[in-house]
């Protein structure tokens, strides 16, 4: 049970979706910017960028977003939740390209500390094929998940044991996006 009453059935609204309703006013502007970061123009698939929102979310161990950026990453590759599985597990070994490898080096910085993003860091995922842009939103992305990751947890919100309810909340994203 969340730490405050969200006058939600959690069951039905878990994690960040109680707290939208709950907050309806500051719903728009966050669930706008997941929009842009994970499903708006860029050169990274919106898959790839689901996999680093659930990389940064394993990192600080929210269930919720790890759970539902997951299943919403693994509808989307084509190696579907096997290649999520080991990208959570260890991104170094996982079968991912040079570039995503490196750019989730640098995810994982900021995660740790935005100030652990280094020109080296930067500079390693240039030499394999990343932009400017690319770096940008990857950094970006892992700074909002690391903000997404604690208005979760830091509410306490319900997390489902239940896998399917991930999936759906994933066939929910890809058929309507964040702002449905």
């Amino acid at each position: 049970m969340a730490h405050i009453d969200l006058g939600v059935d959690e069951r039905r609204y878990p994690g960040i979706t109680g707290l939208l309703a709950y907050r309806p006013e500051t719903a728009r502007p966050l669930m706008d910017l997941a929009e842009v970061l994970l499903r708006g123009p860029g050169t990274l698939t919106p898959g790839e960028r689901e996999l680093v929102a659930a990389y940064v979310s394993g990192r600080n161990e929210c269930r919720f977003c790890r759970g539902s950026h997951g299943a919403t990453a693994a509808a989307q590759l084509d190696q579907g939740a096997s290649l999520v599985d080991q990208v959570l597990a260890d991104p170094d070994t996982a079968p991912v390209s040079g570039k995503l490898r490196a750019l989730l080096r640098i995810a994982a910085a900021v995660s740790d500390d935005g100030r652990s993003v280094t020109a080296e860091l930067v500079d390693a995922a240039r030499a394999q094929g990343a932009t400017d842009l690319e770096v940008h939103d990857v950094v970006l992305i892992a700074a909002a998940f690391c903000m997404y990751n604690r208005y979760v947890d830091g509410l306490a919100t319900v997390a489902p044991d239940d896998p399917q309810a991930y999936a759906m909340s994933a066939k929910r994203i890809l058929e309507a996006g964040y702002r449905a």
